[in-house]
């Protein structure tokens, strides 16, 4: 056998971009096998391949991944189903998405879990992961659930669309005590929900209906009060957690406080938190609702400095698609709460990098690097190198462009986005070595391409605490005679 005929053929070779990491920018190759990347470096060396790909005049970022949205599929698929989710995730340079378990039915147990991979698997476009809730009744179906395939869990601190109930504090105690041992992370909606119910039932019955009523109604102290419980009690039962859509600077406090405890806490924001404010709510009324809710415009910049120092560890969406009517009516507590956002994310954040905010790769360590490490998924996802997935964000970064709802791909249409101008479009978009978006074009053979991803997912060896001290250890420590 000849020295040819060992060299491994490729797949793909993609030649004369520029490679955009954590840590520096650079032109180079990439091949790609079997939907993983097998050379990166000079266009000579790279192997033989059955396919090449021009990628002149645009940066390659590893694909982003958005760790929160909703694809409402099952039950509410009227707003959204994971082929429409999924799809509009390509548009916006996202190769895998995390949704969370508030569908129809609550994803609670294995037999819900089960279904919703089926619907997915046929379904996305882009890869995946699936959230079941922790909540009072489900903390028995944690090992189910586990076993079923799950990214992590979803616990409730503050209602939400699906009105899913909030634990009590000591169910959220055991909680972590049963999650902590397996290793899993748990994602919290950070909100004191008796502070929020109390509020808004007073300024209901004070006549408040205005869209500016639902800030009123969620302070910033329901989310300090909520980071700093839940870190708590992860501190003593060595549980990991995850702080989703940081809304506030006051957050920032409990968040640094808790890293320096060494406790194993991670957070995310929105765009919407770093570029709306609450002058915004006078143009677009119930449109803008969502939870939290987007507050003064005193809080971005520290939400900025916060992801260029490492509190805020990522950058994520809520997309939480819902109608045109759901979403314009007068009284703003009839208004459901979020609108889409995995779309817009990046040419929203490429914009800011285009304006001098920060530096791509930045953008790269948020949207990419940082999510796939805290989850488990490093270094299959998020990065650029040999044994990667070949999951791929092809942007011009000079090109200009307007934001319309209309020509979202969501089925969602109505989002405080329309008519902004951005800099930065995803125009190809790769997952696992295979073309989903091209030319801003979808592939018609892509529906049910995408993979769950959670039997990618290695997490560290757990640290769980006080194991002597649990409900289960006290109960199962009863005097004999007493039942348990």
């Amino acid at each position: 056998m000849t020295h040819a005929d060992q060299v491994p053929v490729a797949d793909l070779v993609i030649h004369g971009g520029r490679i955009v990491t954590a840590d520096t920018i650079f032109p180079a190759s990439i091949a790609v096998r079997d939907g993983r990347i097998i050379a990166v470096g000079t266009a000579e060396a790279m192997p033989p391949a059955r396919e090449t790909f021009d990628a002149q005049g645009l940066h390659i970022l590893p694909g982003a991944i958005d760790v929160h949205v909703h694809f409402r599929d099952p039950g509410y698929t009227h707003k959204e189903d994971f082929e429409s989710g999924t799809a509009s995730a390509a548009f916006g340079g996202v190769t895998t998405v995390f949704d969370m378990p508030n569908t129809l039915p609550t994803v609670a147990d294995a037999a819900s879990l089960s279904a919703k991979h089926a619907i997915a698997s046929a379904k996305a476009h882009v890869d995946y992961g699936l959230y079941a809730v922790l909540g009072e009744d489900s903390i028995g179906k944690v090992p189910e659930l586990i076993e079923a395939g799950i990214i992590g869990f979803k616990l409730y601190m503050g209602n939400t669309f699906g009105r899913i109930p909030s634990p009590s504090t000591g169910a959220m105690l055991e909680a972590f005590e049963v999650v902590a041992p397996t290793g899993k992370r748990v994602s919290l909606h950070a909100e004191t929900n008796s502070i929020m119910e109390r509020r808004q039932a007073q300024l209901t019955a004070a006549g408040r209906t205005d869209a500016l009523a639902h800030l009123a109604s969620r302070p910033a102290v329901v989310a300090v009060e909520a980071v700093a419980r839940a870190a708590i009690l992860a501190e003593w039962t060595g549980a990991r957690i995850h702080i989703l859509h940081i809304s506030s600077a006051a957050e920032l406090g409990p968040l640094r406080d808790a890293k320096a405890r060494g406790v194993d806490i991670t957070g995310e924001t929105c765009p919407h938190y770093l570029m709306l404010g609450a002058e915004d709510y006078a143009r677009w009324g119930g449109i803008i609702r969502v939870n939290p809710p987007v507050r003064e415009a005193a809080n971005q910049g520290p939400l900025w400095a916060a992801l260029a120092d490492g509190t805020i560890d990522m950058i994520a969406t809520d997309h939480a698609p819902h109608t045109p009517e759901e979403k314009t009516r007068a009284d703003i507590w009839s208004v459901d709460c979020g609108f889409p956002g995995v779309e817009t994310q990046m040419p929203l954040m490429l914009t800011e990098v285009a304006n001098g905010r920060y530096c791509l790769t930045d953008y790269v360590r948020w949207s990419a690097v940082n999510p796939a490490k805290v989850w488990g998924l490093y270094p299959r996802k998020g990065v650029i190198q040999v044994g990667a997935d070949a999951d791929l964000a092809f942007v011009d970064l000079e090109r200009a462009w307007t934001l319309r709802d209309g020509e979202l791909h969501s089925r969602s249409k109505v989002s405080p986005w329309d008519g902004r101008a951005v800099k930065g479009l995803p125009v190809h978009t790769m997952v696992r070595g295979r073309f989903v978006v091209k030319d801003r074009a979808l592939m018609a053979d892509t529906k049910g391409f995408g993979r769950s991803v959670h039997a990618l997912q290695q997490m560290p060896v757990p640290q769980p605490r006080h194991l002597d001290e649990t409900i289960a250890a006290a109960v199962a420590a009863s005097p004999p005679g007493v039942a348990a």
